[in-house]
């Protein structure tokens, strides 16, 4: 199979549908992350089939749940090499995009697929969510937070909720010890406003994995003391 059809069934699987532009904006976003990644670690994945598959599908999965509006503010925590923020904003057009990240050499990459794919209404912040997520034109300012393989939910959270907008959501992408991970986070979600409303288990187009996405609504503001300094919620989860 071509790149092209990959997406475009892999898609439809999802219960999706796209068009060849947008596949276009993928292709050339692969491109672009390959070629970077010869002189700085992006990703260990950068065979063209697999990043169709386990980046670009995987990311564009927490769609086929509805949460994600066409006129969504997004905030992608720990964006990385910018999953699954910016295969969002290449399907969602009207999405509103910050991208967060810790490392400038990566906000650099992304500042780069995102001007080769005419990509707008994107925000580049480099920084920690700690201390990112108390300042004020980023607390509490989005409609949906997401994040992808950044750590564990009780940590991610904290990282993540005081980002959302009470009647927001925060929607975080999981591997196998999510039920696990579940338990050991209901104190931080209730600390931190929010709720959680579903665990979905969602198969990820011609593999055999299956990534859980789970849904926290914001039902009240994150206490200002929230998040703590930097590297406090990793050496002590709430």
């Amino acid at each position: 199979m071509t790149n092209e059809q990959i997406l475009r069934e892999g898609c439809e699987k999802l219960g999706l549908s796209i068009d060849d532009n947008r596949i276009n904006k993928f292709i050339k976003y692969k491109d672009i992350l390959v070629e970077w990644n010869k002189f700085m670690n992006l990703t260990g994945i950068t065979e063209d089939r697999e990043v169709m598959i386990k980046h670009f599908l995987d990311s564009l999965s927490c769609l086929s749940l509805d949460y994600i509006k066409e006129d969504s503010s997004v905030i992608d925590v720990g964006t990385g090499a910018g999953f699954p923020g910016i295969p969002i904003r290449i399907y969602h057009d009207g999405v509103k995009l910050t991208l967060l990240d810790s490392l400038n050499k990566r906000i650099k990459f992304l500042q780069e697929v995102c001007t080769e794919n005419n990509l707008d209404n994107v925000d580049f912040v480099h920084g920690r969510a700690e201390d990112i997520g108390k300042k004020k034109e980023y607390r509490e300012k989005y409609d949906i937070a997401v994040a992808r393989a950044v750590a564990r939910l009780n940590v991610l959270c904290e990282y993540c909720l005081p980002f959302v907008k009470v009647g927001g959501y925060f929607i975080c992408q999981k591997g196998p010890t999510i039920n696990e991970e579940l338990e050991d986070g209901k104190k931080a979600i209730s600390i931190l406003g929010g709720e959680l409303v579903e665990k979905v288990d969602i198969h990820i187009p011609y593999t055999d994995l299956s990534h859980n996405v789970v849904i926290i609504r914001k039902v009240k503001n994150t206490p200002n003391k929230y998040p703590r300094k930097a590297g406090t919620p990793t050496k002590n989860p709430l």
